[in-house]
């Protein structure tokens, strides 16, 4: 694997810094977007409304966050080459930052408060159409 390496300087001391490719971070940023772009399209020819894509907190980042009716899913897309790796990609780490993203985003948005949440995954694998796996894992209760 290539590694760039960089020198930072504090005060008289030299840091190295190994820093994964530039080329390869592009590549999955790129990789992420898609997957993201694919989801989307896949969750509304189901029927649902994208309402944010993205939606960064201090605590963590949604991916992507629907509405169909008086249902919310709080959305994780994960883009693997198979369906085990996806699901396994979302530990429980994940799971606790993408709970308290929710809980904030609700906290901003006071009508979705009394609606149904649920925390859904879509994992997009190579050459197949996005796989919606409901209820992924559940919140606090």
């Amino acid at each position: 694997m290539r590694r760039a390496f960089r020198i930072f300087r504090a005060g008289c001391t030299v840091h190295f810094c190994a820093r994964a490719d530039p080329s390869r971070r592009l590549k999955a940023y790129r990789r992420g977007h898609r997957g993201e772009w694919l989801a989307a399209a896949a969750l509304m020819l189901k029927g649902y409304r994208i309402v944010a894509r993205r939606y960064r907190t201090k605590l963590g980042e949604i991916d992507l966050i629907a509405r169909r009716g008086v249902l919310v899913l709080i959305v994780e897309v994960k883009a693997r080459r198979t369906l085990l790796e996806a699901i396994d990609a979302v530990g429980h780490g994940a799971q606790r930052r993408i709970e308290g993203a929710a809980d904030l985003w609700l906290a901003k948005q006071p009508d979705y408060a009394r609606l149904s949440l649920r925390f859904d995954m879509v994992a997009v694998l190579p050459m197949r159409w996005p796989v919606h796996v409901e209820n992924a894992f559940y919140g606090r209760t």
